[in-house]
């Protein structure tokens, strides 16, 4: 039998309060580009995408919402960590986020590698993340 096996993330669809909103964060702090609005029974949807990893997220705006903010204390999503290339890497995503104004954590270093941690709009987690490369 052959191994099961993928080879990476292909998109991923986050539930917000406001898709214009969401879509413009995303657009300005992570370089994301956005490639289309859809419009679906019961919610809305804004296709983006981040040309260097091919990732395309979505952003669905569910017309039932009670508008609450993410917890990722609840069963679902913890975070999204996203691959950076080198520890530099994370001081460049540190200015730039408080050239946007987005608050964060400092960057913190780990065994495994180091982290920054910041939120969106709707209070989702997201990290920028270098695994610390292995002697």
């Amino acid at each position: 039998m052959r191994a099961t096996t993928f080879q990476g993330i292909h998109h991923l669809d986050l539930s917000v309060v406001d898709a214009e909103a969401s879509s413009a964060w995303y657009e300005r702090v992570l370089g994301l580009r956005r490639l289309r609005r859809a419009e679906f029974p019961g919610r809305t949807m804004i296709v983006l995408l981040h040309e260097e990893a091919g990732l395309v997220v979505g952003l669905n705006q569910h017309h039932a919402s009670d508008g609450s903010a993410f917890d990722e204390r609840t069963t679902g999503l913890d975070h999204v960590g996203f691959r950076v290339g080198s520890r530099e890497d994370l001081d460049a995503w540190q200015e730039r986020l408080e050239e946007f104004g987005v608050e964060h954590s400092p960057v913190a270093d780990a065994e495994s590698g180091s982290a920054l941690v910041f939120r969106d709009p709707d209070n989702i987690q997201l990290e920028m993340w270098w695994p610390r490369p292995r002697p």
